[in-house]
C-alpha cells in the first residue's frame, strides 16, 4: 500500500524515475480499488458513477508514474502517447512498463540502487 500513497502523494510528477515495483503495485491496487468499486456500484444499481470518480481522481497520478517508469527505462515521458495506436500501442508500453531500470541517466539516478527507495 505504500507504493500506491507514493505514487497519490507525487500525483503531478512528471519528472525523475520509478521503479518496476512502485509501478506494478500502484497498478495493482488500482485495479483492485475499481473492481471493488464496480461490484459496490452493481449492488447498489448505480451505473459507473463511482469507478468515473476514481478514474477522474487518479488520472494525473497514473500518467505521472508512466512517465517517471519511462524515464526509468531511459526513455522520454513522450512514448505514452504511443498508447493512442490501437492494439500496438498498448503492446509497447507493456513492453516498456515490464523491462529492468537503467543505470543512471539523465533523469536521475537508479532508484533501485537510491538509499531512499522503498524495499
Amino acid at each position: 500500500m505504500q507504493w500506491y500513497l507514493k505514487v497519490l502523494k507525487n500525483y503531478v510528477g512528471f519528472s525523475g524515475r520509478a521503479r518496476r515495483k512502485e509501478y506494478w503495485m500502484f497498478t495493482l491496487f488500482s485495479v483492485i480499488i475499481s473492481l471493488v468499486l464496480s461490484l459496490v456500484e452493481n449492488m447498489i444499481g448505480l451505473t459507473q458513477v463511482l469507478t468515473g470518480i476514481y478514474s477522474l481522481a487518479v488520472l494525473l497520478p497514473s500518467l505521472g508514474v508512466l512517465v517517471r517508469r519511462l524515464h526509468d527505462t531511459g526513455r522520454s515521458g513522450w512514448w505514452f502517447l504511443i498508447a493512442f495506436i490501437p492494439l500496438v500501442g498498448a503492446i509497447i508500453l507493456l513492453v516498456f512498463a515490464c523491462q529492468d531500470s537503467k543505470e543512471d541517466n539523465q533523469y536521475g539516478p537508479n532508484p533501485k540502487t537510491d538509499a531512499n527507495a522503498f524495499v
